[in-house]
């Protein structure tokens, strides 16, 4: 009978079927199908007997990873990181979203948006040269201003204390557009009576932001919250790597999981080690989105993601 009804189903709802299928196939060949490679973590890899073919060691490249004094300073780094970008982005786009709301003015308002979703098209290759012409020691605009002034230069890129402030604005410019647009569009789906009724109420603007516009974007924050604490161990490689490169002097403060897998695989080509690396990695994101979840839910079961 459920056999039966299952067919039935799928004959019913077969255009819905076929314009998720290719959704469904994306993910199915570049998400599901390469976790079967998570084997490399526990195997000496060598090229002539491949993935399936290599002799198996054990959690010896867990052990190797962790030994070599690097886990701890990567994995602070990753989660410090990602939580700055967190409350530091969503805070500012949150405050732009409800200026750009309540501030009149059309034509201002679409100049505004363009204005700030414009730094999210720009490759990361594009910021780090940006950033390196300003902040370079000898030719960089910042140092030409100082030493203008008539003050010292400063040598940003041997001063590892610079970076984590220098990321986490650079962060908050690039996305600042595309939050605002998604909290944007939640605060123009809240229901204008409540706005009517408070201004009726004799309510201000400053009164009504916060009784109406943020308690109605409660949701919106969660969801968005937790999509990202999912990938608070996942550094932005393309962000971390276009900035810093290759400088040593830098890596106790910037150095991520992502950039540590990546230079370990370059210059060492300890592939098992750089599959340990991803595994602790995966791991630790899906027990950060299951416990968040879980008080989530504890907390008001509707908001929680499953």
């Amino acid at each position: 009978m459920r056999l039966r009804r299952f067919w039935d189903d799928l004959a019913r709802y077969k255009i819905l079927l076929l314009m998720l299928a290719p959704a469904v196939l994306f993910y199915l060949i570049f998400a599901y199908l390469p976790m079967a490679g998570i084997v490399i973590a526990f195997k000496r890899y060598d090229y002539i007997g491949g993935i399936f073919g290599s002799a198996w060691n054990g959690l010896d490249n867990f052990r190797f990873f962790f030994e070599s004094g690097d886990a701890w300073r990567v994995t602070r780094n990753t989660a410090l990181y990602n939580i700055a970008f967190i409350v530091v982005n969503n805070l500012l786009q949150i405050f732009a979203a409800i200026l750009l709301f309540e501030v009149g003015g059309k034509w201002f308002k679409k100049l505004t948006q363009s204005v700030l979703f414009l730094p999210y098209f720009i490759s990361w290759v594009v910021v780090g040269a940006i950033a390196y012409n300003l902040l370079n020691y000898d030719i960089g605009t910042v140092n030409a201003l100082l030493r203008g002034l008539g003050l010292e230069p400063i040598d940003i890129y041997n001063t590892p204390s610079y970076w984590p402030f220098i990321l986490v604005a650079v962060s908050a410019w690039k996305t600042l557009g595309y939050g605002t647009v998604m909290y944007l569009a939640a605060i123009t789906g809240i229901d204008t009576e409540m706005y009517e009724a408070a201004e009726i109420d004799g309510a201000n603007i400053f009164q009504r932001v916060m009784k109406v516009t943020i308690p109605n974007l409660y949701p919106t924050v969660i969801i968005l919250v937790l999509l990202a604490v999912g990938n608070i161990f996942r550094g932005d490689f393309g962000m971390f790597y276009n900035m810093i490169g290759n400088n040593g002097l830098l890596f106790s403060s910037t150095d991520v999981i992502d950039t540590y897998v990546f230079r370990s695989l370059i210059t060492s080509n300890d592939i098992g080690m750089s599959a340990a690396a991803g595994v602790f990695q995966s791991v630790l994101g899906f027990a950060t989105i299951m416990l968040v979840n879980y008080a989530v839910r504890r907390y008001d079961r509707d908001r929680a993601l499953f």
